[in-house]
C-alpha cells in the first residue's frame, strides 16, 4: 500500500503481521462485545466491517505495548478488509468449509463464551439483548468466515518458503532503533508421568454415576444433576447438552454410545479418555445426534500419585548418574503429547524453545525460579490441561538475559516475522488483483489510509 515506509518497525511486524487478518477476527470471537451492532466502515461484496472490529484490534495493538499510530490503525483496517476479501473470493472460487465443522466449533466456542463470561445463559441474553440462538447464529457466521479466510490464505500462500539469506536481509533492513527488546528468555523441558488410576478409584466413579443415573430414572432432572455434579467445564451453563454433532466430532467411545442408544434412553456408565460418563440421547437425524452427558473424573489415590513420583525420581536419578540426554528421555518416557516429541521443551507461538519469562506458565516459572541452570527438579505434582493429576520433572537448560533482538538468539522469531512479512506482501499483491473481482467500499473517514491505491 502507498504511504508506508520501506523500513518497518520489527515489533509491529512481529505483533501485527503475525496477527494477519484471520487472527483479528479470532480475537473477538470469545468476547460477547463482538456481537454488538456498530457503524459500518467498510463493505466487501456482501460482507461488512464494523468500527468496533477495527477499534478492538487497535486496542489489542496498544495493549501489547505499542505507541499510538494512525499508520498501525490503517494497517489493521487493511488486514480486516483483506480478510473479508479472502472470504468473498473463497466463495467465488468454491473453497469448501463443511457445515459440520463450523457447527462443531460454534458449539465449542459458545461453551467457552459462557464459561469465560461467568454469566448464566439468562444473564448473557439480558446483557446483550439477544437470545442465545441469535448469538449463536452470529457467532457461527463469524467462524464460517474465519475458516473460509484461512482456507483461502493457505491456497494463496501454499508455495511460500523462505531462505536463511532472506531472514538475514529482513533483519538487516530493520532500523537498529526499531529492534524489539526482549525480557529474559529461558529453555525448559519436562518429563510428565500421569498418575495411573487404580481399579478401585475407577469403580468409585462408576458407582457415583450409577447413583446419579438412578435419581434421573426416579424422576429428577438430568440437566439439573449435570449442573450440580458433572465435571465438564461448561456443564454449569449447558446442563451437559452438547448440541448436534456429526460422525468424527467426538471420541470413538462417546460416538459409539450415542449411536447405540434409543431416543430418550440413558446409558450405563462408560469410559472415554476424558473420564466416565452417563449419556442420554436427545435426538438423532441421519449421521448427526444430539446428546447430553454427565462427566466424572476418576481421581487417583495418594498411592497412585506416589507411584508416579517414585517413577520419575528413579528416572531423574538415572539421567543424572548416567549423564543421559534429558530430551531423549522425554521423547521415550513422557506422557505429555504436546511436548514429548520436542524433547519435552515448552515452545512459544513461533515454535521456538526460548520462551520469555513473561510468557511461561506461572507454575513453571515459580519452580525454576529457585533452580540453577542445568539442574533437574525433583518430582512436582500438578494438574494437566485436560485436568489429570500428574507428576513432572523439569530441566532448566538455559537462561538468556534481557537483550535486543539479534540473529543468534532470536532466529526463530525473526524467521517467523520474515515469513509473515513475505506472506503479507503476497497477500497485498493478491489483494490488488482480486479486488477488481468484488465490490469494495470504504468509509471516507479512512481515505488517508490509501487502502484502495
Amino acid at each position: 500500500m502507498k504511504g508506508q515506509p520501506k523500513k518497518r518497525n520489527l515489533k509491529f511486524l512481529i505483533i501485527s503481521i503475525l496477527a494477519l487478518s484471520i487472527t483479528l477476527t479470532t480475537a473477538a470471537q470469545d468476547k460477547p462485545e463482538a456481537f454488538v451492532v456498530d457503524k459500518i466502515i467498510a463493505k466487501v461484496d456482501n460482507y461488512v466491517i464494523l468500527k468496533s472490529e477495527l477499534e478492538g484490534a487497535y486496542q489489542n495493538y496498544i495493549t501489547d505495548g505499542n505507541p499510538p499510530s494512525e499508520l498501525a490503525k490503517c494497517d489493521l483496517l487493511n488486514r480486516l478488509i483483506i480478510n473479508k476479501l479472502l472470504v468473498a473470493k473463497a466463495e467465488i472460487d468454491s473453497v469448501i468449509v463443511t457445515p459440520q465443522e463450523v457447527d462443531n466449533e460454534t458449539e465449542q466456542r459458545m461453551a467457552m463464551i459462557l464459561q469465560n463470561s461467568g454469566n448464566s445463559p439468562e444473564q448473557l441474553e439480558k446483557a446483550y439483548g439477544k437470545t442465545l440462538d441469535q448469538i449463536k447464529v452470529e457467532l457461527r457466521d463469524q467462524i464460517r468466515e474465519q475458516k473460509l479466510g484461512r482456507e483461502m490464505t493457505q491456497k494463496i500462500t501454499k508455495d511460500l518458503s523462505i531462505t536463511p539469506a532472506e531472514v538475514k536481509r529482513f533483519f538487516n533492513n530493520v532500523p537498529k532503533d526499531s529492534l524489539p527488546f526482549y525480557s529474559s528468555d529461558v529453555e525448559v523441558s519436562q518429563i510428565v508421568k500421569v498418575a495411573k488410576i487404580s481399579a478401585s478409584q475407577e469403580e468409585e466413579a462408576k458407582s457415583e454415576l450409577n447413583r446419579i443415573r438412578d435419581r434421573i430414572l426416579a424422576g429428577e432432572s438430568f440437566t439439573d444433576l449435570a449442573k450440580k455434579y458433572s465435571q465438564e467445564p461448561s456443564a454449569q451453563q449447558t446442563g451437559g447438552d452438547l448440541g448436534y454433532a456429526g460422525r468424527g466430532a467426538m471420541v470413538p467411545q462417546f460416538e459409539a454410545m450415542a449411536f447405540k442408544l434409543k431416543e430418550g434412553e440413558i446409558s450405563m456408565p462408560f469410559k472415554t479418555p476424558f473420564g466416565f460418563h452417563i449419556m442420554q440421547l436427545i435426538d438423532r437425524r441421519g449421521n448427526e445426534y444430539n446428546a447430553r452427558h454427565i462427566l466424572l473424573f476418576a481421581t487417583p489415590s495418594k498411592t497412585d500419585i506416589l507411584d508416579a513420583e517414585r517413577y520419575l525420581d528413579s528416572l531423574r536419578g538415572k539421567i543424572v548418574k548416567e549423564n543421559l540426554s534429558f530430551e531423549k528421555m522425554a521423547k521415550e518416557h513422557s506422557d505429555d503429547a504436546n511436548t514429548k516429541l520436542r524433547g519435552g521443551f515448552f515452545t512459544d507461538a513461533e515454535g521456538g524453545t526460548k520462551i520469555s519469562l513473561r510468557e511461561i506458565d506461572p507454575v513453571v516459572y515459580l519452580a525454576i525460579d529457585t533452580m540453577k541452570v542445568g539442574n533437574i527438579s525433583k518430582p512436582l505434582t500438578y494438574r494437566t490441561d485436560d485436568l489429570k493429576d500428574a507428576v513432572r520433572i523439569l530441566y532448566f537448560k538455559s537462561k538468556l538475559p534481557p537483550h535486543q533482538a539479534n540473529l543468534k538468539d532470536d532466529w526463530h522469531r525473526l524467521q517467523s516475522a520474515a515469513i509473515a512479512e513475505k506472506k503479507d506482501k503476497m497477500l497485498g499483491k493478491w489483494f490488488k488483483k482480486a479486488r477488481t473481482d468484488v465490490f469494495v467500499s470504504i468509509d471516507p473517514v479512512y481515505k488517508g489510509c490509501k487502502i484502495t491505491d
